[in-house]
């Protein structure tokens, strides 16, 4: 073979074996675009099936929130009831706490009552017994008074009966600084709460119904009479 043909030959070999690495690389560009082809196809269906299972994921959520919205108005509902229900039942501490302050208050009450009531018969017993000892000392301003109206006029500057005179007066004083008060009878109109009538008399020149006489003078002790005036009633 000559030279020239050699040379020939391998051109051949070069252009086919170019030939069929071009078809080999169109094929293979082919391909690719297919499987590009086919990936954004599976692409494009996954898309779609991740939209549809995110509707229908919403769409089952809805009822799940409405059961859960509902769980919870029952739960809250549940509590608001618990809460009511502790508020009106009370507890043991409290209802003690009650009990105590309830027996506190009465016996307080019935403290207040019995010092009410121990005052007033302190104030009682203390009038009947300053009555007791009124009554016992009015015979001595009696025979004081007797005894003063008994002395002449002229002894009347006597030492000893200015000295009667000025005791007499002390002790009506300190009666009447402790509420001891003479009752008030000749010329006024007979009171049975205030005079005892031992005598009647008709005389013209008193009034009908007055005390014309006292023979024994009467005394008050705080507006309660210790003895009563013993008097004449004319008319």
């Amino acid at each position: 073979m000559s030279k020239e043909d050699m040379i020939k030959e391998a051109v051949e070999e070069a252009k086919a074996k170019a030939a069929k690495e071009a078809e080999e690389q169109a094929a293979r560009t082919d391909e690719q675009s297919e499987a590009e082809e086919q990936t954004e196809e599976a692409e494009e269906m996954e898309d779609a099936s991740e939209d549809d299972e995110a509707d229908a994921s919403e769409d089952a959520e809805e009822p799940a929130a409405e059961e859960e919205a509902a769980d919870d108005d029952k739960e809250k509902s549940g509590k608001e009831k618990k809460l009511f229900g502790r508020k009106n039942k009370k507890d043991k501490k409290d209802e003690k706490i009650e009990e105590l302050t309830d027996r506190l208050t009465r016996q307080m009450a019935e403290f207040d009552n019995f010092r009410k009531r121990t005052e007033k018969e302190k104030s009682q017993m203390y009038e009947i017994g300053a009555k007791d000892i009124i009554e016992k000392i009015l015979p001595v301003v009696d025979n004081f008074e007797r005894g003063l109206a008994a002395v002449p006029e002229e002894d009347k500057a006597n030492p000893f009966a200015e000295g009667m005179e000025k005791i007499y007066k002390q002790l009506m004083t300190t009666l009447e600084e402790i509420g001891v008060k003479p009752i008030e009878a000749v010329g006024n109109e007979f009171n049975p709460d205030y005079h005892n009538a031992v005598m009647h008399v008709e005389d013209e020149e008193f009034g009908e119904n007055t005390v014309a006489e006292e023979f024994q003078k009467g005394y008050t002790y705080r507006e309660s009479v210790v003895r009563h005036s013993m008097v004449k009633v004319a008319n």
